[in-house]
């Protein structure tokens, strides 16, 4: 009976022990499930920022491209073919440097024809002036008066009887010969004059085309106009050139030049900003190719008449910078910031990370463990903003951190 009592007693034992660990088993299956229903309230890493200290500006940007102070396309006034080129892109030049020469013979022919011309126009004309001052020495016949008196004598000796006939009609002819002769100078010295006038028109006219002709030589020595930089050399050795007095805006470019000792960005700035800019406003200029260095400069111009295009209406604005490094390279693309308003050494968050109710109030959350969610929003006071990052004048400290919404 002792036996049958100890069995069962170790199969109760047992009854209790499997029981025992099923309800443990139940137990942590429950909260297993009640804590894998519980909400997480860890904020991600990627959603945390830092309150940090550093300078915030509030800036009107305007895109555009680097152009030099001046710039000046270089075209010959001579036709030619280029038969010398003494300067390269990228090489400093001084006013009056030669830049490039054109072949010379034909302009050198002409000069010679001009010159023979001119020379053949000018003996005309001195054998004009010859001719009128001998006309014009006959016409004034200086022995005209001394034959009328001669004649008006005979008559009177003749009407006393005194002398012959013929005598009276020798002084009579006499007379009348040197009138018809002074007659006929008169009249080729109007002649004579006439020819004087063509001659110093032709005379003229042959100076001034050899005028042409020798600057024409002169211009085909192409010299610079300013002291600059070569931005760019259109033309090779052996190319053929046109004459911009021929062709105007149409003629061969030779060269660009440009003063890149200061440049400017000009740049677009949308109507509702330009209320905002004035003449002599900071700006800071930023270019690709130098990312992490941004240039100072000012607003130098304002375009009064608006540009509309697809029903946007924009102002160029004039943006110049000091260059004296000759960094900044014509054509690169620039965004000026116009600065109207900085502030150094502040606090700033960033913009998305602050909350606007209704009322315009500014909050801001920050991670707290301790509430149901995880964090906790706090009232701050925003400053400037650029729209990117955002200045806080209160509410938080710095290194504090505050979540991205």
């Amino acid at each position: 009976m002792a036996v049958n009592g100890n069995g069962r007693n170790g199969k109760k034992r047992r009854r209790w022990i499997w029981a025992l660990v099923v309800m443990l088993l139940l137990a942590g299956a429950g909260f297993g499930v009640r804590a894998a229903l519980k909400p997480n309230n860890a904020i991600e890493a990627s959603k945390l920022v830092a309150v940090e200290r550093g300078d915030i500006a509030r800036s009107v940007v305007a895109t555009g491209k680097i152009q030099p102070r001046s710039k000046v396309e270089v075209k010959s006034k001579a036709s030619g073919i280029v038969k010398k080129l003494l300067v390269d892109y990228g090489e400093w030049v001084k006013q009056g440097q030669v830049l490039a020469e054109l072949d010379k013979e034909e302009l050198q022919a002409r000069v010679r024809e001009a010159t023979a011309t001119h020379m053949a126009a000018q003996a005309a004309e001195q054998a004009s002036q010859a001719a009128h001052e001998r006309n014009k020495s006959e016409a004034e016949a200086p022995d005209l008066p001394f034959l009328k008196s001669a004649m008006d004598r005979a008559r009177k000796l003749h009407g006393e009887g005194l002398i012959a006939k013929n005598l009276l009609e020798d002084a009579e002819r006499a007379y009348q010969m040197a009138l018809n002769k002074q007659m006929t100078a008169l009249r080729s010295v109007a002649v004579t004059r006439a020819e004087m006038a063509r001659a110093a028109a032709q005379v003229a006219q042959a100076k001034a085309a050899l005028d042409r002709s020798n600057e024409d030589l002169n211009n085909s020595t192409i010299v610079s106009p300013m002291d600059g930089l070569v931005l760019s050399r259109n033309v090779e050795v052996g190319d053929a050139v046109s004459s911009i007095l021929v062709l105007g805006s149409q003629a061969t470019l030779i060269m660009t030049l440009g003063d890149v000792g200061d440049v400017y960005v000009l740049g677009k700035v949308d109507q509702a900003d330009i209320g905002k800019v004035y003449l002599g406003q900071r700006a800071r200029i930023v270019v690709e190719s130098f990312k992490d260095k941004k240039f100072e400069g000012q607003v130098t111009k304002i375009s009064p008449l608006g540009v509309e295009k697809d029903n946007v209406t924009t102002f160029e604005v004039r943006v110049s910078i000091r260059n004296p490094g000759g960094e900044l390279k014509a054509n690169m693309s620039a965004n000026a910031e116009v600065i109207l308003e900085e502030k150094h050494n502040v606090l700033i968050i960033p913009e998305n990370a602050v909350i606007y109710d209704r009322e315009r109030k500014t909050f801001a959350e920050v991670p707290d463990a301790t509430q149901e969610k995880g964090r906790r929003r706090v009232s701050i006071q925003t400053g400037i903003s650029t729209g990117v990052k955002t200045e806080l004048v209160a509410g938080l400290k710095q290194a504090e951190k505050v979540i991205l919404q």
